[in-house]
C-alpha cells in the first residue's frame, strides 16, 4: 500500500465504555486482534473468516465509529488500520491488555484443538 490517492476515514476515539464495547464483541476483537499482530494495515477481507461481507461491514463500522480502526479506501482496495497510538493516548494501556488477553486465549485454544 502506498500514500498515494488515499482516502482516509477515521473517527475520534471514544470514551471508554464505547471503545470496550466496541471490542466485546468476538469477531470485532478478531479483527482487532489480527490487526495488531500485523502492524500494518491489512485489506479488510483478511479481517474475518467465518462471516459475510456486509457482516463484516456492519463490524468495521462499530470499530470505526468507536475510534479504534480507520478505514482507508486506496485505488479501489480497502484497507482497515489499527489505531494503536491514538487509543493508547486516549485509553493508556487498554488496547495493548485487550489484544494481549485475546492473544493468550487464542493460543490456548489452538493448545486444546492439537
Amino acid at each position: 500500500m502506498t500514500d498515494t490517492k488515499a482516502v482516509v476515514e477515521a473517527h475520534p476515539v471514544g470514551p471508554v465504555q464505547t471503545v470496550l464495547a466496541a471490542l466485546q464483541d468476538p469477531v470485532r476483537l478478531e479483527m482487532v486482534r489480527r490487526l495488531a499482530n500485523a502492524g500494518t494495515a491489512l485489506q479488510c477481507g483478511l479481517l474475518y473468516d467465518t462471516i459475510n461481507k456486509s457482516t463484516a461491514t456492519h463490524h468495521l463500522k462499530t470499530l470505526r465509529e468507536a475510534g479504534v480502526t480507520e478505514r482507508i479506501t486506496e485505488n479501489g482496495q480497502t484497507y482497515a488500520r489499527l489505531r494503536a497510538d491514538e487509543v493508547g493516548a486516549a485509553l493508556p494501556g487498554l488496547l495493548e491488555a485487550v489484544v494481549s488477553a485475546a492473544n493468550h486465549a487464542q493460543a490456548a485454544s489452538a493448545d486444546t484443538r492439537d
